[in-house]
């Protein structure tokens, strides 16, 4: 298993936790920094202008320029930088980030995510598509980005995108077992699905349970051996909580689960947005919680409690075809290296 986490974009990832530590360059270097020394892979650097965990006014780090700093003062881990493709023109996009990979000396990876939040794309004046147009959109542009980074001049003419005569030099970083930045991305529909199994090197998913996971690896795996391409990986999102007793576990469990005013009919307003949101569903009223207060269903695989109960969990999951896990957890640097300690590189 490799082990990935969500980089501090927003200062932390818990909308009902306010006193996480601040959304900053110094606390997100030093992290990343040290994530790297204590055994952790890869990191999740989140690409949204307006901060969807603490409120649109809290800050939110922008993660191109953050991603571009991190290559300069780290030497291992893998920076996996979300890309929306409605906010970056593609050959525009392919230079710059194929700068950042030579910076890195190859360890740039693209999160490809075709944008969701209408609000943002109003606020910044970007073009927001339908949902099939945004994967018709985010397949042009990958069509684009991998001509750009493999061929001397590239002519393109699609439904949303025109070149002619383009040309992106110097190419990123290119081996034999990476020829390009490997390319991740996340989605649940049918037509998100074909995309991702015929244009990206990884699938990457919200939190669930085994069986569900083990259910949707075999999917993919159908759907990219029938356009005969080579495996995928395959990655989850998940919210750990380690501590030396279950009780222990539980209580900090309920602490990042409660939410203040709820019990007084006086819900923060992001609650009552949620809640109307998933009114249509059958989730229970306790998992609609739970689903609020930790993003990406980050508490359905059940990363809580001791450090023996979560390897064994792990394994649960490696056994179903994960090989990544992308790890939420608050205050971040002190339990990354509880995690690190007792499940990672246990003594």
């Amino acid at each position: 298993m490799r082990y990935g986490y969500w980089a501090p974009v927003f200062g932390g990832w818990l909308r009902n936790v306010p006193d996480e530590r601040a959304a900053s360059w110094e606390n997100m270097s030093r992290l990343v920094r040290r994530s790297e020394q204590i055994g952790y892979d890869l990191t999740l650097i989140a690409e949204l202008n307006l901060n969807d965990i603490k409120g649109i006014e809290a800050p939110a780090l922008d993660a191109w320029s953050t991603t571009a700093a991190l290559a300069a003062v780290t030497e291992r881990i893998e920076l996996m930088t979300a890309v929306r493709p409605n906010f970056h023109q593609p050959a525009l996009f392919a230079k710059a980030a194929a700068n950042i990979d030579r910076i890195s000396n190859g360890r740039l990876a693209l999160n490809v995510v075709s944008s969701w939040w209408a609000k943002e794309a109003e606020s910044y004046g970007l073009q927001f598509d339908q949902h099939d147009d945004r994967y018709g959109r985010t397949q042009e542009w990958l069509q684009v980005l991998s001509r750009l980074w493999t061929e001397p001049r590239v002519d393109f003419e699609g439904r949303f995108y025109t070149l002619k005569d383009a040309i992106v030099e110097p190419k990123p970083t290119s081996t034999p077992q990476r020829p390009r930045p490997v390319i991740y991305a996340g989605g649940e529909s049918e037509a998100a699905k074909t995309l991702i199994a015929r244009h990206c090197d990884a699938y990457v998913m919200h939190g669930d349970e085994p069986e569900h996971i083990a259910a949707k690896v075999a999917d993919m795996k159908a759907r990219r051996e029938a356009f005969g391409l080579p495996p995928m990986r395959y990655g989850m999102a998940g919210y750990a909580i380690v501590r030396d007793t279950e009780t222990e576990a539980k209580a900090e469990l309920e602490r990042i689960t409660t939410i203040p005013g709820l019990a007084d009919g006086k819900p923060p307003a992001g609650f009552a947005n949620f809640d109307q949101w998933l009114s249509g569903t059958q989730l229970e009223r306790e998992l609609k919680i739970r689903e609020y207060s930790v993003s990406n269903r980050g508490l359905r695989p059940g990363f809580v409690g001791t450090p023996e109960t979560v390897r064994e969990r792990i394994e649960e999951f490696e056994a179903a075809g994960l090989d990544l896990l992308l790890l939420q957890m608050s205050p971040q640097e002190e339990e990354m290296e509880r995690f690190s300690a007792q499940v990672i590189r246990p003594s």
